[in-house]
Order: C-alpha cells, then structure tokens, then sequence
C-alpha cells in the first residue's frame, strides 16, 4: 500500500495511525478529521473538564515528541466513499486517493426534536460541547438531564459537586438497565438519591418549553420540571451518512468481523462507528468505550495490511469505566448472556460491591464499584474464557 487514509482523528483513528506505524506502515498517511481539533481525551468531557479541574491541554492524546508522519486534513468532513476508484470524498470538493482505508468516524449525540435554536440545551460529545455547558453551570441554577446513562449520570454528578440543583429524568423503569442488567442498574443509580439529585424513572419527556430559553422539561405524565438548563443524554447514533451508496455493508453503523473488516476489500472500521462481530456474544455489537477504540485498531490494521489473510482473534470483552459522585464504577463482559448476578464482595449500602454476572455457572461478566483490585483480577479471567 502506497498510501492509506484514516477517516475520523479522534481516538480511534490516532490509534489505527500509531497501529500503522508500530506494524511496519511506511507509506503515505492521510488522517482527515471533522473537527479542527487535534485528537483529544473524551471521557474527562463529562467529569474533570466541566468541573474546571482539566485544562484543555491536559487533554490531549499526542505527545510533543510524537510525529506520526502523517498529513492531517482538520476541520473537513468525508462526504464519500468511491471504492472502485480508491477514493474518499471530502466535503470542501477535495479528493484523497487511498489503497487502504481505516473508517473512524465515531458517533454523534442524539438530539431532542423540538429543541433545536432553544438556548440552555446542551448535548455533550465533543470538546466544544463541554465549552459550552461548563460556561453555562458555572452560572449555577436548575438543571435537567434527560437520559439516566453513564454520560447523564456523570453530568449530574459533576453538576451536583458544582452546587446546582440537579434532576435526572429517565424513561426506563430503571438507569442502567441495558448495560449492567436491571438489578444492578439499580443499584449503581441510588447513588444519585445518595447525593441528593432527583431521579425520575419510568417517564418519558413530552418536550421542553421556553420561548427563546428552555424554561421547563415537559414530562409525558403532565408534570412539568423547572430547568435553566438543559442536558440529553440519549445515546449516540453512528457516523456513517457519508458511506451509503459506497456499497459497503451499514447495519447500526459499519458491519465488521471480529477483526475489523468490512464487506469492501482494503477498508476496515474501528470505533463507536464500528459494529464488530463478537464470538462471545454470538451478534454483533458496537462498542462506544474507550478502552475499545484504544485496542481494537491494532487487530483492524493487522487486517488491512495482510489484506485480509490473517484469522480473525477474539476481541477482549467490553470494559468501561465511570466515575460518578467519588465513585468508580467498572463494568467489564456481557449482561445479555447472563441468567444470574451475585454480589461477591463488599454491600449494596456500602456501594462498594463487585458483582459476577453468570450463564449456567459460567462467569460472563463482572462490575466493581471501588473495587479495582478484585474487578481487575475478574476482568483478565473473562479475557482468557474461550467463547
């Protein structure tokens, strides 16, 4: 390959240039990104940057002594892919031509409809999102956070240390309940009643109301929540509008193996826009985790060098982390697989529990809240089950 083009520069798409280089890629490097932004940490977003304890600096995923060697094409979007003729479509009418192709387009935040120009709305994605949002709760007031995920949670954790009066609204009839199983999700979620922040759970939101600034979260009961500001953290869709009509195979973002390929030769997928196969699970999943989008380029590039003549591995299982009100919440595996879940150490009321999810004995997945050392141990045993 003479030349390859990376197409996404936050953290997926650093790591698949550094798994280019580390695996003996001398050629041509093209990184595109959408942001002007160079690759910056995302997780800190939510937590130590809006608190005002993280600089902007202090983000930032290069080191000065790092030179990748790469040409970086900032601040433009991808608008195409025409893989018959090696070529990524950009939106300012630029054109770069490719042998190969590492997709890491990432996902974007879910909106509310209805709020779109309403001041005091946020969504939390991206480096200029959080700007917004920290300048807005250093203000203080009511705030509203609609969806009880990890992303919302950390929000109203971080806005509760800030001294605001902090609601979170969730539909389902508990947070959580998709990630770490209802029971669990339970569990982890009291911490908000811990604290002091309203948790509204079993209601959706019937829309926002405010003339020119939200004032209120309508609730879908009747109930109106007084809000100077406004948080949705409903989830993420996938990044890949600019890939339909390039033939590449889309089913809840880019449909990959184990190891990253993709249904066109030469192209593989990796990050939150990836939707990767998984032995273990049986189904394919995307992972819109951290420690996925740090380790998963490696196998994807081991791919897209060999041209596609290397067996697929077994990914790790899927390991994320939050901290939430001085807690850290460590949650490795598969709940879906599941058919029990034992707390194995510490308490409920303590919220220090390391729980053990299991199918017909087998341990399939594990969750630590201040138990790193015994969730550490769990997390390299699921690693070494055969799927």
């Amino acid at each position: 390959m003479r030349t390859v083009a990376v197409v996404g520069a936050s953290l997926a798409g650093l790591s698949a240039a550094r798994s280019l280089r580390k695996q003996g890629y001398d050629g041509r490097l093209v990184l595109v990104g959408d942001e002007l932004h160079r690759p910056y940490d995302r997780p800190p977003l939510s937590k130590e940057f809006l608190s005002g304890t993280l600089g902007e600096a202090e983000l930032a995923l290069e080191t000065d002594e790092e030179d990748l060697g790469a040409e970086w094409l900032l601040g433009v979007r991808a608008t195409g892919l025409d893989h018959a003729r090696r070529v990524v479509r950009l939106g300012d009418g630029r054109e770069v031509r490719a042998d190969g192709v590492v997709i890491a387009t990432g996902a974007a935040a879910r909106s509310l409809p209805g709020s779109e120009g309403l001041a005091g709305v946020h969504t939390l994605r991206t480096l200029d999102d959080a700007r917004a949002l920290r300048d807005e709760l250093a203000g203080g007031g009511r705030l509203v956070v609609i969806g009880g995920g990890f992303i919302g949670a950390e929000v109203a954790s971080t806005a509760y240390a800030l001294g605001l009066d902090v609601t979170v609204v969730e539909a389902a009839p508990a947070p959580l309940a998709g990630p770490l199983g209802e029971t669990m999700g339970a569990l982890v979620s009291a911490l908000h009643a811990d604290h002091g922040v309203q948790l509204l759970c079993g209601v959706g939101v019937k829309g926002l109301s405010g003339e020119t600034r939200v004032d209120a979260v309508l609730l879908e009961d009747g109930r109106g929540i007084p809000a100077d500001i406004v948080v949705v953290g409903v989830g993420a869709r996938p990044n890949v509008e600019w890939l339909e009509g390039s033939g590449i195979a889309l089913d809840n973002g880019v449909k990959c193996g184990a190891d990253g390929r993709t249904s066109l030769a030469g192209v593989v997928a990796v990050g939150d826009c990836a939707n990767w196969y998984d032995p273990r699970a049986g189904c394919h999943r995307r992972v819109e985790h951290w420690t996925g989008a740090r380790e998963r380029p490696d196998a994807a590039i081991a791919t897209l060098l060999a041209g596609g003549a290397v067996e697929p591995g077994v990914p790790r299982p899927p390991y994320f982390w939050s901290d939430q009100y001085g807690v850290k919440i460590q949650f490795a595996g598969h709940t879906a697989l599941a058919d029990s879940v034992a707390i194995e150490a510490g308490t409920a009321d303590g919220r220090d529990v390391l729980a053990v999810y299991r199918r017909a004995g087998n341990p399939v997945a594990v969750l630590g809240m201040n138990q790193a050392r015994l969730f550490t141990r769990w997390r390299k045993q699921l690693a070494t089950i055969a799927p």
